[in-house]
């Protein structure tokens, strides 16, 4: 049986309110910065290793490498709250 458009906006509204209190703790605008620096650099090492597994040239995989340490030098540097 096809349900209602009110039950399906109260069902919005529930997972909406849920959604919110998973937030957790407010951040200062310098611990976002931090998270959502740390948060790309994660995200461009994770490509290049994706990228190094499938690499064939030995001079973009020295490349590769070279970013992978480079990005995690960048990571150990970041303050930890």
């Amino acid at each position: 049986m096809a349900r209602g458009f009110d039950s399906k906006f109260v069902e919005a509204q529930q997972e909406e309110a849920a959604r919110d209190k998973k937030v957790g703790p407010l951040l200062t605008p310098e611990q976002r910065d931090r998270l959502t620096r740390k948060r790309a650099l994660e995200m461009s090492r994770a490509r290049a290793v994706s990228e190094l597994s499938r690499a064939s040239s030995p001079a973009h995989k020295h490349m590769l490498e070279q970013a992978i340490a480079a990005l995690d030098e960048q990571l150990n540097g970041l303050p930890v709250d």
